[in-house]
């Protein structure tokens, strides 16, 4: 077992055995505690070994959805800018529903991120002027949410 896989699957351990891959359910937790390039690696390995499948997009979407936040993190505003893009490209083709995510919301979240980074012409990181979204999960659809209630 490699370095990367071992943390990934001490992440997913609390996410075992429910209905849907527990990797998949652990990116919208880290995500939401704002650990976004955790929430590339769980997916990312979700994602390679199926990636020409028919979810690969999908996958790959939401994996550069959170190496975006990744890159606005270390400050880096036009590669952000570049990856919302290449996100929101591999998500288009699916419904606004899929893999039990508003998908529809997601891709309205991408949209936000890019104006608020364009709006400024790359000049302020919306990072430091707004809060990261959160991501409702699948297993999320019905519970309340609120900001501090980590996804």
């Amino acid at each position: 077992m490699t370095r990367k896989s071992s943390a990934v699957a001490a992440l997913v351990a609390d996410f075992e055995g429910q209905r849907m891959d527990a990797r998949y359910l652990a990116y919208f937790h880290s995500f939401n505690q704002q650990r976004f390039y955790e929430a590339h690696d769980l997916l990312e390995d979700l994602w390679l070994p199926d990636r020409n499948g028919p979810d690969g997009a999908f996958y790959k979407g939401l994996i550069q959805l959170a190496g975006a936040f990744v890159l606005l993190q270390k400050n880096r505003l036009r590669p952000a800018d570049r990856v919302f893009e290449l996100a929101e490209t591999n998500l288009r083709p699916y419904p606004d529903r899929h893999q039990s995510i508003e998908l529809g919301g997601v891709r309205a979240i991408v949209a936000s991120w890019r104006q608020k980074l364009q709006s400024e012409n790359f000049t302020v990181n919306p990072l430091g002027t707004a809060a990261p979204p959160d991501l409702i999960g699948p297993d999320d659809h019905n519970a309340p949410r609120t900001r501090d209630s980590g996804g």
